[in-house]
């Protein structure tokens, strides 16, 4: 699957993700996995800071709120419509437009960092990406993303529960098997049948990499990896939000910051015959 058709998925899942994750029902988002992520972020005060896969915008307002200077892209035009209409009736100074994250249409070290809040894993081609956001950060700036956890979120998946319906172990197969599109069918699974009444399902194009694949991408590009999260949630948490209890079983995200160095000092050259000594 290449990134046109990818994003014609996203397209039209763009409304109905829009409706039920602005209603409250994206419960891993809010309660713990954007926290945790937030949480992680270095200062953004005052930088130029690239959001991938901004969605309706919800995350990349997040960002502006600490003072970063953001721009939002996204391949769905919907979504860029939807956070344009909210910066619209909510000024934070964030530029959003139609883009292609494997074809960032940026120069050369125009950011000081980039946030993908779980995108990268739909992108068709992640080391275009990701090499694409090497390209468009400052030296020394940072990528930090999130995305489903590779050794979790497997192509063969089962969600084992007792007799009270609490998880107490997730099943996993086929970490190995790479898929390029497959079509996985569904809808935030908190949302009652009221609020999904007349809503079509999400249609969600997978593409399954391992761990050490997104390490190798990273390190590809010329990434050094600085920091590695696995977020779960709180007891807390799970008491106010008990759908997320099986995120306390295993880790279901996988977040990751990493920074393009800074190219170091030449040192200087000896010229041939020239002694040591002073």
């Amino acid at each position: 699957m290449d990134t046109r058709e990818a994003a014609g998925y996203w397209e039209k899942n763009a409304d109905a993700w829009t409706k039920l994750s602005r209603a409250g029902y994206d419960v891993y988002r809010d309660s713990f996995n954007t926290p945790a992520f937030l949480d992680l972020l270095p200062e953004v005060a005052g930088l130029d800071g690239l959001d991938i896969g901004c969605g309706e915008g919800h995350n990349t307002r997040l960002v502006a709120q600490r003072g970063a200077r953001m721009t939002g892209i996204d391949v769905a035009e919907t979504f860029v419509r939807h956070a344009s209409e909210e910066e619209a009736r909510s000024p934070l100074g964030i530029d959003y437009l139609v883009a292609d994250a494997s074809a960032l249409p940026f120069e050369d070290t125009r950011f000081d960092f980039a946030v993908a809040f779980m995108s990268l894993m739909d992108v068709p081609t992640p080391e275009r990406a990701i090499a694409e956001t090497f390209r468009v950060l400052r030296p020394g700036g940072f990528l930090q993303f999130s995305i489903t956890h590779p050794c979790f979120d497997t192509p063969h998946r089962k969600n084992l529960r007792d007799e009270s319906g609490t998880t107490y172990a997730i099943e996993v197969g086929d970490y190995f098997e790479r898929i390029d599109g497959r079509i996985m069918r569904w809808l935030f699974a908190t949302a009652p049948a009221s609020a999904k009444e007349g809503l079509p399902l999400f249609q969600v194009p997978r593409f399954a990499r391992t761990i050490s694949d997104w390490f190798n991408m990273l390190i590809a590009a010329g990434f050094a990896i600085e920091y590695v999260a696995e977020p779960r949630p709180s007891d807390e948490t799970v008491e106010a939000f008990p759908d997320v209890q099986d995120a306390q079983v295993v880790a279901y995200f996988l977040h990751v910051r990493a920074r393009k160095r800074p190219p170091s000092r030449a040192q200087p050259q000896r010229q041939p015959g020239a002694s040591r000594e002073r």
